[in-house]
Parts: C-alpha cells; sequence; structure tokens
C-alpha cells in the first residue's frame, strides 16, 4: 500500500486535493477558536457537522462530481435488511480470518478506552468490553453487519466534539439510523474528500503519540524498541500480523529482561530492621557471618543457573571447586589410611614374632623347615618393610606441597601420638589457585588419641585451606520476595544449593516467601529430612536472628527510631 501511494503521486488529482486542503484547514483554524472559546460557550460548536452540511451543499451546488470529477459518496441504500440464519457452510472459509478480526478488535478497542481513560480519569473494565463486543457481533451476525469494533475515527471525533457519556453513543446511533432509513438521499453528494479530511484533522492526538519516542528514549530504551518495532510491524505486515508481531516481539523482552536481572547482597542499616542492598546505601553493612542474597526475578527454568552462579560470586564460595577439592582430599585420606592399617598390620605380625622369638631364646635351637620358612618369611618382612618406608618417603615427597596431617612424634605406649598441619600445594591441585596462602613455617598441632581423628583433622583442614571466607561466612539467606512463582527447574536449583552449601558447613535458609511460592515448593516436594520448614522465615530479619543465636554470634542492636530516621537521610 505505501508503495502504490508513493508510486501513484504523480497522478494526483488536483480539484480532490484541492478541496481536502480547504477542508483540513477549515477544521483546524474551527477547532482552535473552539477551544479558544470554550469556557464562554456552553456546547461546544459542531464544527465537523457544520462541515457535512456546508460541503454537500457546496458539491451539489457546484455540480463537483460531473464537472471536476471529485469523487462523491454516491447512493446510500436505506431501510435495513431481514434477519436471516448465518450460512454455517462458510464456517471453515471464514473461521481463520474471525479469529484474526476478534483479537484486532478487542486490542483497538481496549486500547482506545484506555486512552480516553487515562485522559478523562475512570476505569475500563476488559470483561465488560470482550462480552460486549461478543453480543454485538453475536446480534449482528444475523443482519448481516460488519464486524462490530470500536472506531478510532468516530470515537475521536465524538471526544474532540465533547461526548463523555454513553448518551453521545446513543444519539450518534439514533443519527445513524434515521440516516440510513431516510436522510441517506441528501449525502449522496458529499466529497469523500471532506469526510477524509475529517477523519485526519481528528487523528491530530493519535499524531502527536510520536513525541513518545523522545520520551522513551529518555526513559526506557527497550520501551522504545517495542514501540518501534509495533509501528514498523503494523505499517508493513498489516493490522492483524503486526499486531501477532508486536506481541511475540514483547514477550521475548520479557523473558530478556528475566534473564538479566539484578543481583545484589543485603545488609543492615544500624538499629533498624531493614534490609537493603550494601552497593547503592552506604549506610547499609553486612551482618558478621551472613550473607543475604536477593535477585530482582523469580527464579525459573531460563534464569535458573544464572541464579546459582551468582550466588556463588556474590558470597565469595565456588561452591563447585570447593566440593571437587574436598572429594580429593578425602580420596587422599582413605589412601593414608589404608596404607596407615597395612603399617599397623605389619608391625603386629612383628611385635609377634619378636615375642615368639624371646620364648624360644631359653630353649636350644633346633632346626626345621618351619624356622627355615619363619625366616624367610622374617627376610620378606624386612623387604616389605623397606618398601613401606620407601613407598612413604616418595610419597612425602610428591605431595609435600600440599595442606596435609603428617604424624609429628611416634606413636606412644597408650596409644596417642601428636599430627601436625603443614603447608604446601599438591600438583593435582594447582588449578585451585584461589586458595589462601598460609605462612611459610606456620604450624598446627593437635592431639588425636586414635586413627579415626585423622579423616576429622584432615577435613577440616581441606576446608580451611580453601580461603579465609570459609569460616567468616556460616550462614546464607536468600531472599525470595521478589518472586511470584517457582518451577520444577528452579525448586531443583535450590535443593542443589541446600546439598551443596551443606557440604562445606554453610546453612541456608529462605525468607520472604509468599504464600503460592511455599504451596509451589510443598507440591515440587521440596521439603525433606535435610530441608525442612524450619528453613524458612517471613522477613529477611527473623532469619538473621536465627542465624546468629544458631551460630552463637552476637545479636544485632535493638532498634532505634532516632537512628533509623538520621540513616534514612543518607541513602
Amino acid at each position: 500500500t505505501l508503495l502504490d501511494v508513493c508510486l501513484s503521486l504523480p497522478k494526483t488529482h488536483l480539484p480532490t486535493l484541492l478541496v481536502s486542503s480547504a477542508t483540513i484547514v477549515l477544521l483546524i483554524a474551527a477547532k482552535e477558536l473552539n477551544s479558544f472559546l470554550s469556557t464562554k460557550l456552553l456546547l461546544p460548536l459542531p464544527v465537523e457537522l457544520i462541515t457535512i452540511v456546508a460541503a454537500t451543499l457546496i458539491s451539489s451546488t457546484a455540480h463537483l462530481n460531473n464537472n471536476y470529477s471529485v469523487s462523491v459518496v454516491g447512493e446510500i441504500p436505506s431501510g435495513l435488511s431481514a434477519p436471516t440464519v448465518p450460512n454455517l457452510s462458510l464456517f471453515g472459509e471464514v473461521v481463520g480470518d474471525a479469529f484474526a478480526l476478534a483479537i484486532v478488535g478487542y486490542a483497538v478497542s481496549i486500547s482506545l478506552g484506555k486512552t480516553f481513560a487515562l485522559k478523562h480519569g475512570y476505569k475500563v473494565d476488559s470483561n465488560q468490553e470482550l462480552v460486549a463486543l461478543g453480543l454485538s457481533n453475536a446480534v449482528g451476525g444475523f443482519f448481516q453487519c460488519f464486524s462490530v469494533c470500536s472506531s478510532m475515527s468516530r470515537s475521536l471525533i465524538q471526544e474532540t466534539t465533547g461526548g463523555k457519556t454513553q448518551m453521545a453513543g446513543v444519539a450518534s446511533a439514533l443519527v445513524v439510523l434515521v440516516t440510513i432509513l431516510k436522510l441517506g438521499m441528501l449525502f449522496q453528494e458529499l466529497p469523500k474528500a471532506v469526510l477524509a479530511s475529517i477523519v485526519i484533522v481528528n487523528m491530530k492526538g493519535m499524531f502527536k503519540q510520536y513525541s513518545d519516542v523522545y520520551t522513551l528514549w529518555r526513559r526506557s530504551k527497550i520501551d522504545l524498541v517495542v514501540w518501534l518495532v509495533t509501528w514498523v510491524s503494523t505499517m508493513l505486515l498489516n493490522l492483524d500480523l503486526g499486531l501477532a508481531a508486536s506481541i511475540v516481539f514483547a514477550l521475548f523482552t520479557v523473558t530478556f529482561r528475566t534473564q538479566m536481572p539484578t543481583y545484589s547482597v543485603l545488609g543492615n542499616v544500624p538499629g533498624t530492621e531493614l534490609y537493603v542492598d550494601i552497593e547503592t546505601h552506604r549506610e547499609a553493612r553486612e551482618v558478621p557471618g551472613v550473607t543475604i542474597f536477593r535477585s530482582s526475578a523469580t527464579v525459573y527454568f531460563a534464569n535458573a543457573e544464572l541464579y546459582l552462579e551468582a550466588l556463588k560470586e556474590k558470597s565469595g564460595l565456588d561452591i563447585s571447586k570447593m566440593i571437587i577439592y574436598k572429594r580429593r582430599q578425602e580420596a587422599k585420606q582413605r589412601r593414608r589410611e589404608r596404607r596407615a592399617e597395612r603399617r599397623a598390620k605389619r608391625q603386629a605380625k612383628r611385635e609377634k614374632r619378636a615375642q615368639k622369638a624371646a620364648t624360644q631364646h631359653a630353649e636350644p635351637p633346633e632346626f626345621s623347615v618351619e624356622q627355615e620358612e619363619e625366616a624367610g618369611g622374617w627376610r620378606d618382612t624386612h623387604i616389605d618393610m623397606a618398601a613401606a618406608e620407601k613407598e612413604e618417603h616418595s610419597w612425602t615427597e610428591r605431595e609435600n606441597g600440599t595442606v596435609f596431617v603428617i604424624p609429628a612424634t611416634p606413636r606412644m605406649p597408650d596409644g596417642c601420638s601428636r599430627w601436625e598441619y603443614l603447608k604446601g600445594g599438591d600438583p593435582d591441585t594447582t588449578s585451585l589457585g584461589w586458595m589462601s596462602e598460609l605462612q611459610d613455617g606456620d604450624t598446627t598441632t593437635l592431639g588425636s588419641s586414635s586413627e579415626d581423628t585423622l579423616s576429622r583433622d584432615l577435613e577440616q583442614v581441606s576446608l580451611g585451606s580453601l580461603g579465609k571466607w570459609t569460616w567468616d561466612i556460616h550462614s546464607i539467606i536468600l531472599d525470595l520476595s521478589t518472586a511470584n512463582f517457582i518451577d520444577t527447574v528452579g525448586i531443583q536449583t535450590l535443593k542443589n544449593i541446600f546439598r551443596d552449601f551443606s557440604e562445606i558447613d554453610v546453612d541456608i535458609y529462605i525468607c520472604g516467601c509468599q504464600a503460592c511460592v511455599v504451596e509451589q515448593l510443598v507440591l515440587g516436594d521440596f521439603f525433606s529430612e535435610t530441608i525442612r520448614k524450619q528453613h524458612l522465615f517471613v522477613s529477611v530479619h527473623d532469619a538473621v536472628l536465627h542465624c546468629l543465636s544458631h551460630r552463637g554470634a552476637a545479636l544485632l542492636p535493638r532498634y532505634d527510631p532516632t537512628l533509623a530516621l538520621q540513616s534514612g537521610t543518607k541513602f
């Protein structure tokens, strides 16, 4: 259509152009005068009606259609057709177009209604609009009517002429009915250019919406893109396809925005129960040992992985690497325990042989095949001991670069020994460069009454060597107050967070959940023996108080309204 309009510009009909230009100028001038005298006039002047009557008289007197080929309305059929039952055989052919008309018609109607409601300060019930359109089209189907929909041009004309109530619609309908029945012949000479000019002038308010581009550019770039895509798609693809394309694009922008939410760590405003972003509020202070994490969007399948990555980054705990490192340390500990067990067995055998040799020392030596085999076994034992010592020396040389526990003193007769933490770096864990470095020569000794404590000691060392923040953070609170729903992927992500962080002795709590979100968690089998409802709290402050009391830390200062007011002025 745009291409044809541009190509047909050289074929412009000059008399029609003159009629249109004169009508537009007169209408604009009359409307401005009407607006200027609005305070002095009881009723606004019916400029459009006067224009139609004057144009019809001029066209009929000057014979514009016959003399200058100016297109006119022509014959208007009079009367109403008799009601008939719609032809159901056409349903299959028109159902697709009918569905598109229904969607576009409802969209146009509700858009116009909300535009005028915003301008004049009233509310539009979208359900009532839908019912009204459905009933109108259902009744009109028995009279072979066109599809019923709000007319942008007629609505704007009625609004600009001062019509504000339903009586204006009744009056307009009566005029149309009288025109169809009796007055149609009087408007046969009305130029179509005059009708088009009336529509164009009354759409002035719609044309002013192009100024929204500048406003949207300053306020929201995404809304500006939606506006431009809607305008371009409607111009190029027609109203139905353009509206569908713009809706799809708008949904895409919503999904895109949920992929890029704002993740923040909250801190307490001293003397209050308020928790705000520590990056944007300078008065906020982090709660010692507690990380409060919040996302500006709900957690669902599209951003669940991003939520977990942001939690790792904000808390400073790379849980994946920490668990991998812990698994390696546990595997090393199992190997050491097996070697210690083998050494203990060999030591027991040596003590047994030494005791047996001591009892046989008083008796005269007798050579036998059994003694020869025992001697050979004793030599084999010495060979095994030498191999074990070599293996232990090789293990010490190979792993002298990591943090591990080694016996600092020989085992005492009562079974006690002393263990020592040393510093180093295993070649297998060289990728873990984020571990905190200990000072050279730093050692810590612990008393160990049995070999069973070795596993616990080593586990503590492997966690401690991951960085000092493993001791600083003992609890993480997930603020889900912004979530209005949560799907199965989000529930599984929360389960993984509870499971993984529990392995490094970090407690996880959830707060601020709406009732619908809690119901979805229950239906999704989120709660279990390890994740109980005791991990849920109504507010962030309740969760913080529980964390501090559970971990034996000092509670927050009591609420001070004076301090709260002083802090609030510095945000």
